[in-house]
């Protein structure tokens, strides 16, 4: 385990908050809409051995049956011992989640960005071109920017007037985490995926942030390669597990 695991989880509750919150024992359980994962899953923050797991998952599973949404849990090296294989024996069945990137990266400001208070439409556009964007997973993104306790920013390059990338960022002190940065296919191995880290590094560090944060998919090879060669080293990878 990195020793940079907790802060950087929980620089991760503060960047993709949600409106409801509780705690039952180590784990911090949220929930949103529906949508996103992290805003809708428990996690631990606690790895010690917990005695009663087996119960406090049992009340995590009616709390999220009380809220009408499926009992997933996000599964991190800060996972209490025996927490993967009691979730398989009831029922419970793997889902992607990412790896955790991170890294100090030079900055770049970048003439071509326009910067946002929000998720814009023009922002969406070009993030629906790389991601599903289900209802739920676009009002989350939404309604999330009156929650959010950090500075955040939401960044469009354009070229010849075309919003042709997206990203957005949001600073927790010395970490900067980097969301959603996303490509038109028509404008993609042109550079725009470097110019984005870069112009959302230097807004970072205007905000006193010197080390970036990002989570990828674990089978996008191609990000995965544009983020080590910029400078980002994977810390740890994630898992969700869920039970319909």
């Amino acid at each position: 385990m990195t020793a940079d695991l907790p802060r950087l989880e929980r620089a991760a509750l503060n960047a993709v908050p949600a409106p409801r919150v509780a705690w039952d024992g180590g784990f911090v359980l949220r929930a949103f809409l529906g949508g996103t994962g992290r805003a809708n899953a428990a996690c631990s923050l606690d790895p010690a051995e917990d005695p009663a797991l087996e119960a406090r998952v049992a009340r995590i599973e009616a709390h999220y049956a009380r809220l009408g949404l499926p009992c997933r849990f996000r599964s991190t090296p800060l996972d209490p011992p025996g927490l993967i294989p009691l979730l398989l024996a009831r029922g419970y069945a793997e889902a992607e989640g990412a790896v955790v990137m991170t890294g100090a990266l030079p900055p770049a400001l970048d003439p071509a960005a326009a910067w946002l208070e929000g998720p814009e439409a023009e922002w969406l556009s070009v993030l629906s071109t790389a991601e599903y964007q289900g209802t739920a997973r676009r009002a989350e993104k939404e309604r999330s920017v009156p929650l959010l306790a950090r500075p955040a920013t939401w960044l469009v390059l354009r070229v010849e007037g075309v919003a042709a990338a997206c990203g957005h960022a949001v600073a927790d002190g010395e970490l900067c985490g980097l969301f959603d940065l996303a490509v038109r296919p028509e404008f993609r191995r042109h550079g725009l995926g470097r110019r984005l880290l870069g112009a959302l590094v230097a807004w970072g560090a205007g905000q006193g942030a010197g080390t970036c944060w990002l989570q990828v998919a674990p089978g996008n090879d191609a990000a995965r390669r544009l983020y080590a060669a910029a400078g980002l080293a994977e810390a740890y990878r994630y898992r969700y597990f869920v039970r319909e």
